[in-house]
């Protein structure tokens, strides 16, 4: 339901795809490689290390684009922020898709996608703020975390089955194709904002990048957001990383860490798209998000106990579905508790805690493995920062903006 006091567009939805579409896109190509690693590493005659950085760069790439693409999005809007991003990941596409017989030249291309990706994945409730209104954010910010999902689904599960079927080259051109029109498809078909806002403080003025990030350090609440994206979001990008071998050591073998890695994804889809809708259609944001940091913990420690492989999947599913769920919501709700910083600015903030804590979790669960191989002593620090994060969650004060009570 909308305001009766404001109009909507539907044109809206025709953003949010293509938005989504670009999405999904980046997502397939920065795991495009995980599921053929040890065949590509003989393709291109280079170490299965080699093939694994083709990923690892996206990270290390964000942590020093992260702030700059989230000013060139606040300062000159998603037409031009989000379609520079649009437009890298199209040229890379291209080059990747025709252009990249060898190894050096694939590289290449993924530092290219790199530095598109901050474009893309920091603008998601920049793109909802300016097209949705209030009560529809947190939806419109699921879809887009959904698609973000769903590429990296389709990459392990498509991937394989294109590589077998028309062999590398045949591969990479197929993704290329598909992404030079979806990066088309953006840049001709979004449009900056609709002739109204939807909501009425689209109205007022918003803070620069820089007061932005001034006026973002003295909200307490958004500090606590921060610190949970910390320790919850690196904790994904740690478990994901690592599932095959956080279940090696129980005896699971590689093709049911891979059920697991996709029953994981897949609860995550659910939970991205039907939790924010609710948390707009009751106008709240705490209890959603707090519920559902509570109800990963039983995931996780599934997740770092189960022997049955039953139990094992639906600890997968529980995790994935409420902590991706929590996502979308946290990323909205930084942007009401931060109002009038740039949505792009906030939302950064997080994805860039979840990026530094990942790599520190990704090395150190690898530094800290038993003689046996086993992760279980990191997976056990994994439930005390869940614990930690619950804790923190219950300090957050509701958002004024999704209650209508904005002074």
């Amino acid at each position: 339901m909308t305001d009766d006091r404001i109009k909507v567009y539907g044109y809206r939805w025709v953003v949010l795809a293509v938005f989504s579409i670009i999405n999904l896109l980046m997502q397939l190509h920065w795991i495009n490689f995980a599921p053929i690693t040890g065949d590509a590493a003989e393709y291109y005659g280079v170490t299965v290390l080699q093939i694994g950085m083709l990923s690892i760069i996206f990270m290390f790439v964000y942590l020093v684009l992260s702030i700059p693409a989230s000013y060139v999005v606040d300062r000159f809007g998603i037409h031009i922020g989000v379609g520079i991003g649009a437009a890298i990941t199209g040229i890379f596409g291209l080059v990747k898709g025709f252009c990249a017989e060898g190894y050096t030249m694939i590289l290449i291309s993924q530092i290219g996608f790199s530095l598109a990706q901050p474009f893309i994945l920091n603008a998601v409730t920049a793109v909802a703020a300016r097209w949705f209104p209030i009560q529809e954010r947190a939806t419109a910010a699921g879809i887009a975390v959904f698609s973000q999902l769903l590429g990296i689904t389709i990459a392990m599960a498509l991937t394989p089955y294109l590589y077998l079927t028309y062999g590398m080259q045949g591969m990479l051109k197929i993704y290329g194709v598909a992404t030079i029109v979806g990066a088309a498809a953006f840049l001709i078909l979004v449009r900056e904002k609709p002739p109204t806002s939807p909501d009425p403080e689209g109205t007022v003025e918003r803070h620069s990048v820089l007061e932005g990030l001034k006026h973002i350090m003295t909200v307490k609440d958004m500090l606590i957001l921060i610190v949970v994206f910390f320790f919850a979001l690196g904790m994904f990008n740690a478990v994901t990383t690592w599932i095959e071998q956080i279940l090696a050591p129980r005896g699971f073998t590689v093709t049911q860490a891979g059920i697991t890695g996709a029953v994981m994804l897949f609860g995550g889809i659910l939970g991205a798209v039907s939790i924010p809708a609710l948390s707009d259609k009751k106008r709240k944001r705490k209890p959603f998000m707090l519920y559902a940091l509570i109800f990963t913990i039983p995931g996780l420690v599934g997740l770092t106990f189960a022997t049955s492989f039953w139990l094992l999947l639906a600890s997968s599913f529980v995790f994935g579905f409420f902590l991706l769920a929590a996502a979308p919501i946290g990323f909205q709700y930084s942007s009401e508790i931060t109002f009038p910083a740039p949505e792009a600015t906030s939302q950064g903030l997080l994805i860039l805690a979840g990026g530094i804590s990942g790599i520190i979790f990704i090395y150190g669960m690898d530094m800290f493995r038993t003689k046996n191989g086993s992760m279980t002593p990191f997976m056990l620090i994994f439930i005390g920062l869940m614990l930690v994060s619950v804790a923190l969650s219950l300090l957050l004060k509701e958002s004024k903006m999704i209650e209508g009570r904005v002074e």
